[in-house]
């Protein structure tokens, strides 16, 4: 009786979303992967694969471009049979999305195979995941990014927190369950402020010194239990450059994977002019800097890699194009160029 009640929800919801836009059926055909195991493995069987290894990407070169490419589930079946690896492998995948005609897209961390010879049966490479973002777009690099953050957190849940036993996946990784008492775990993000500051005329842009050289990003901080985001905001500026907020607004949002999963919760913020000096909170930064217009548009138009000028420092670059701080630093370029004179 139950598999002829799910059969009939299925149909009913085929025919219901044919009837919606792409996007709704698309939402509804992932949180069906997601609820029926049954269905997902069917999904498996023929959809496509993102490949990781140790939590490293596997991107492709193309002519100039470097692509994150799918690898098909007879492809990828093909690859596990050479390396001696059962086929059931693929239920170690997690679920990340759907083309528009509901085609599944998985990722799947081969790191218990030989890094060397993947690469090689495939012509491509395993990179670090920061390195990969300033070699993809906007598209790929979402996706990738998604996909590290379910391989960790699945990788890190093994176990139940209270009864110390193992815990099991469903089939498209979004949760894990504890079947000793039934707690069911789901994957968690981590609130994050990046904040573009501003006096006026100049934003201010700083660096870790895990950053590449001359790289220089919004400020950002983990919000504190509590913590309003306009509370975070004010703090974590007081606290790594020693500025008070006169005023703030809400940009966009954005996931980032690192330093584990973060929501990053993007804001514009303006100092007084009259009380601008930054006071570095080395602790929390390497180095703090304003930067004029005419710095920042220059560093926008060049490509984002190190470049090492005469008197031996490196020239300002920015992060990736599809990153949220890029997108930050945009905004206030075209607010600034519209100001009057």
């Amino acid at each position: 009786m139950a598999m002829l009640y799910q059969a009939v929800y299925r149909r009913a919801s085929f025919l219901w979303c044919r009837l919606h836009s792409t996007y709704v059926r698309k939402m509804r055909y992932l949180f069906e992967l997601k609820e029926d195991d049954g269905l997902c493995r069917q999904a498996q069987n023929s959809g496509t694969f993102y490949l990781f290894h140790n939590l490293f990407p596997f991107l492709q070169k193309v002519g100039s471009k470097h692509l994150a490419p799918q690898i098909s589930a007879s492809e990828l079946k093909r690859i596990l049979k050479k390396f001696k690896q059962n086929k059931q492998k693929l239920e170690d995948s997690v679920l990340i999305g759907c083309s528009d005609e509901c085609m599944a897209y998985f990722a799947l961390d081969l790191g218990s195979l030989e890094k060397m010879d993947i690469e090689s049966e495939l012509k491509g490479s395993f990179t670090e995941l920061w390195k990969a973002f300033f070699q993809l777009d906007g598209k790929d690099a979402s996706l990738l990014s998604l996909a590290q953050a379910l391989l960790r957190w699945h990788d890190t849940h093994k176990y139940c927190s209270k009864t110390g036993q193992p815990t099991q996946k469903n089939l498209a990784g979004s949760k894990r369950v504890c079947h000793t008492n039934g707690i069911i775990y789901y994957p968690q993000m981590s609130p994050v402020v990046i904040t573009l500051v501003s006096d006026g005329s100049r934003c201010l842009l700083a660096r870790q010194a895990s950053f590449p050289q001359g790289m220089y990003s919004a400020l950002a901080g983990f919000c504190d239990v509590g913590e309003t985001l306009e509370e975070t905001v004010r703090r974590e500026v007081a606290e790594e450059v020693g500025l008070e907020v006169k005023s703030m607004w809400y940009s966009a949002s954005q996931h980032w994977p690192f330093p584990n999963s973060s929501l990053m919760i993007a804001c514009h913020a303006t100092v007084w002019p009259q009380q601008n000096e930054i006071r570095v909170n080395k602790l929390e930064l390497e180095a703090a800097t304003w930067f004029s217009l005419e710095e920042v548009v220059e560093a926008l138009r060049r490509e984002p890699r190190p470049l090492k000028q005469e008197d031996g420092r490196f020239s300002l670059w920015l992060p990736p194009k599809w990153a949220i701080a890029h997108q930050l630093i945009q905004e206030w370029v075209k607010q600034q160029s519209n100001m009057p004179a």
